[in-house]
């Protein structure tokens, strides 16, 4: 009956885990997709307007 109990500790202890693991990575999910959201309107609005930068 003990070991039955440390088994499921453990079993809850990496679901735990994982379940804020999964969160944190849908949110950098989210970050992920407004960067690239604002990226493309960027590089859109300077494509429009013509400008060229030549930095490189």
């Amino acid at each position: 009956m003990t070991g039955l109990v440390v088994v499921i500790g453990i079993i809850a202890i990496i679901l735990i885990f994982f379940g804020g693991f999964v969160q944190a990575v849908q949110w950098l999910l989210w970050v992920g997709i407004v960067l690239l959201v604002v990226a493309v309107i960027v590089w859109l609005l300077r494509f429009i307007s013509g400008r060229r930068n030549s930095s490189t």
